[in-house]
C-alpha cells in the first residue's frame, strides 16, 4: 500500500498550485481521502476531506473558498487545487486514505508560499 504526493513547490502569494496523490490501494474507491498539512513547529491539521464517491467534501475554515478537493477513482488519485495562496499556507502537505480501521499516509510534499 502506497500513497505518493506530488505537485508541491514554491509559489508567490496569490498564486495557485495543484497537488496530486496517487494510491496503490486496490480498493481505493472504498476509502475516504483527505489532505492534511503540517507547518514547522505546529501540529498536523486537516485541510480537506472527500468521501469515497465524492458525495461530500469538507474544508478547514482557513481554506474554504480557496482550496478544492476532488478525486478520480478510476485513476486512484485525489487532488487538491489551491488558489489564492497565502504565506500561512506554507507547510508539508500529506494525503491520507481511511476506511474502517485502516489508515494510510503519504510521505508529504512541501508547499512554500513566499515572494
Amino acid at each position: 500500500v502506497q500513497l505518493v504526493e506530488s505537485g508541491g513547490g514554491l509559489v508567490q502569494p496569490g498564486g495557485s498550485l495543484s497537488l496530486s496523490c496517487v494510491a496503490s490501494l486496490f480498493t481505493f474507491s472504498n476509502y475516504r481521502m483527505s489532505w492534511y498539512r503540517q507547518a514547522p513547529g505546529k501540529e498536523r491539521e486537516l485541510v480537506a476531506t472527500i468521501s469515497s464517491r465524492s458525495d461530500t467534501t469538507d474544508y478547514a475554515d482557513s481554506v474554504k473558498g480557496r482550496f478544492t478537493i476532488s478525486r478520480y477513482n478510476a485513476k486512484k488519485t485525489v487532488y487538491l487545487q489551491m488558489n489564492s495562496l497565502k504565506p500561512e499556507d506554507t507547510a508539508v502537505y500529506f494525503c491520507k486514505g481511511s476506511w474502517l480501521a485502516k489508515e494510510y499516509w503519504g510521505q508529504g510534499t512541501q508547499v512554500t508560499v513566499s515572494s
